[in-house]
């Protein structure tokens, strides 16, 4: 288009965003409005897409990291022929697609956005899949806004980018000066922005960005830069266009007031068409695949479940293509170094950076790649919101968290993850999986490649022994009956390193006389229902022991399994009720009363409180 027409169509993308603000009487008209001629120059001129096949590998990709700007984003699907008029004013409206902020529940978008500094890292995921696995000439645009330039994960994203030499990757910075409550911390002062971007090695280019001209000048330069990322820093308006909000605070997250006089002073109502380029035909890269022969271990050996993870997961890379692993420069302790010297070009070292780990996870899986994602357990908590996002992008993420709980002895608690299953139950969509030996560990890694949603398998530090046999099958939402007889007194739920305790504690008990089922709970979420509430009518005594706080882990996935039981077992809950310090691991799970001595004990007073009320 010439600059006239992009004028035009930048004040259509303003119209729109306000008719739509105005229709649903809520949104951020203002913010799509500052970005509408940045994006009228992009989608006519430089954006190459099949809206007829989204998912087409050798497409560019465009995330609006400044997710309340979905007004905009909307108006450019109305400009592309994707949706209608009549859809665009459903905007925010009970089961339109349409939402307060982009979801993948749009066919156009591949992950969703609106909490602020998420999208530019999943660009950074995007690129790399583009640049180092489909090797394709594609391109990853991404919209951010200044206001989140304060987040840290936008400056570990410009950081890894500048590493990978994402010379694919173009973010686009719409500095219009107002955040939600006045001012960011930078204002217009387009310099500070450039100095950091260059710090990071980073090509700049500052703009006008009303200037249609200026623009389109800065996108054909970034699409010519190699070896380094681009961003355009452009200096615009908010709430370009109308007097009564241009440049004024106040107006963030707000419908105009007087939307037909607003759209009267922008020119009036068009239908401009935008025939977006498609890209042109090429074949993405694609990694040999061969037999799954996962790693054998022998009953007796003594093997962490975190080698065992690697080794598995180095064994599933060789059967699958799709397979990619990325890691928090912990690698020599999650061993996801493994598949690292197996398959190089499929790992990605995303330092001490967990944000950006989870992040572009999530652009690795958007562009149709399978990505495994390790660092200790404790510390995805540092990416929580980044997981919580991934649920709703709708994504499939496979994440391995190792060194959990006091089990790991002197490190401390900084580093024991003892809350890590109770927020990754709480994600939607999530499975929860806690393997306690090598054999069910390597099951586990291969089952997660096929499981929809966000799979999560925690383990441990030290070795453990091998209980099962390298044959036997585990799935999602299984258990194991270890140990039962048709008389038990009581059971015993663990998971992970309490299940060897549990067995431990069963073998003392006996000698006392008391028989005791073992349940290994591998899958925590979900849990396997049946085979629990068969052991509380059979037992009708349980007690549950888990290398974690007390709240929302093992003990209380078992309580909500038996909630709709009509006779209520007895459950007591052993699990680390205080905060734990360095030590061995065997003096710490006892000194926390997670050890078989403990199980035991606990066992002997729940079964003779039973005997002396009977």
């Amino acid at each position: 288009m010439e600059a006239n027409e992009l004028r035009e169509l930048g004040q259509q993308f303003r119209v729109d965003s306000i008719r739509c603000a105005a229709a649903a009487k809520s949104g951020h008209p203002t913010s799509g409005m500052s970005a509408a001629d940045l994006m009228a120059v992009l989608v006519a001129n430089h954006y190459r897409y099949d809206f007829g096949d989204p998912k087409r590998a050798e497409n560019d990709r465009l995330i609006f990291s400044k997710g309340h700007a979905s007004t905009l984003l909307y108006a450019i699907f109305r400009a592309a022929g994707a949706i209608t008029d009549e859809d665009l004013l459903e905007y925010r409206q009970f089961g339109s697609i349409l939402e307060g902020h982009p979801t993948p529940r749009i066919p156009w978008v591949d992950v969703a956005t609106g909490s602020l500094g998420q999208g530019l890292p999943i660009g950074v995921g995007m690129a790399i899949a583009a640049k180092h696995l489909d090797r394709l000439p594609s391109r990853v645009w991404v919209l951010c806004g200044d206001s989140e330039s304060a987040e840290g994960s936008m400056w570990e994203a410009f950081e890894h980018a500048a590493h990978y030499e994402l010379d694919n990757l173009t973010a686009i910075l719409d500095v219009n000066r107002l955040g939600q409550r006045g001012e960011t911390m930078v204002g217009w002062d387009l310099d500070i922005y450039r100095d950091r971007a260059h710090a990071f090695g980073w090509e700049t280019i500052e703009i006008d960005g009303h200037d249609v001209e200026a623009i389109d000048r800065a996108y054909t330069e970034a699409g010519g830069t190699t070896g380094k990322p681009t961003v355009v820093i452009a200096r615009t308006i908010k709430g370009k266009g109308v007097k009564a909000v241009e440049n004024q605070p106040g107006w963030h997250g707000k419908a105009l007031d007087n939307p037909d006089e607003s759209i009267a002073e922008l020119g009036g109502l068009r239908n401009i068409h935008v025939d977006v380029a498609k890209p042109e035909p090429a074949e993405a890269h694609t990694f040999p695949s061969g037999t799954l022969e996962l790693p054998r271990y022998d009953v007796g050996d003594e093997v962490a479940t975190r080698k065992a993870y690697g080794e598995a997961l180095a064994a599933l890379g060789a059967a699958r293509g799709d397979v990619v692993a990325l890691d928090g420069e912990v690698s020599n302790s999650t061993f996801a170094e493994i598949f690292g010297k197996a398959h190089p070009e499929r790992y990605f070292e995303m330092y001490i950076a967990e944000q950006q780990l989870l992040a572009a996870a999530v652009g690795l899986q958007a562009r149709g790649w399978n990505p495994f994602a390790s660092t200790f357990a404790a510390f995805f908590s540092r990416a929580y919101d980044f997981i919580r996002m991934a649920a709703i992008s709708r994504a499939n993420l496979r994440l391995a968290g190792s060194h959990a709980g006091v089990s790991i002895g002197e490190d401390g608690p900084s580093q024991m993850a003892l809350e890590d299953i109770a927020s990754l139950r709480a994600v939607h969509s999530s499975v929860v999986l806690h393997p306690c030996d090598a054999n069910q560990t390597a099951k586990l890694v291969a089952a997660m490649a096929d499981t929809e949603g966000i799979a999560f398998l925690r383990t441990l530090r030290p070795n453990t022994p091998v209980i099962y046999d390298a044959d036997e099958e585990f799935g999602v939402g299984g258990s194991r009956v270890i140990r039962s007889s048709e008389d038990d007194d009581v059971t015993i739920v663990g998971a992970g390193v309490t299940v060897h305790e549990a067995l431990k504690a069963g073998d003392a008990l006996e000698e006392d006389g008391i028989t005791a089922r073992v349940i290994d709970a591998y899958s925590i979420k979900p849990i396997d229902a049946a085979t629990l509430q068969a052991a509380a009518e059979a037992t009708g005594r349980i007690v549950t022991v888990e290398d974690h706080f007390p709240e929302g882990g093992l003990g209380d996935a078992v309580l909500a399994a038996l909630a709709e039981n009509d006779e209520r077992a007895r459950v007591v809950k052993l699990a680390v009720t205080d905060m734990p310090h360095s030590g061995k691991p065997e003096e710490l799970l006892s000194a926390y009363g997670i050890d078989a001595e403990h199980i035991a004990a606990a066992v002997r007073q729940l079964v003779h409180a039973a005997v002396a009320a009977s």
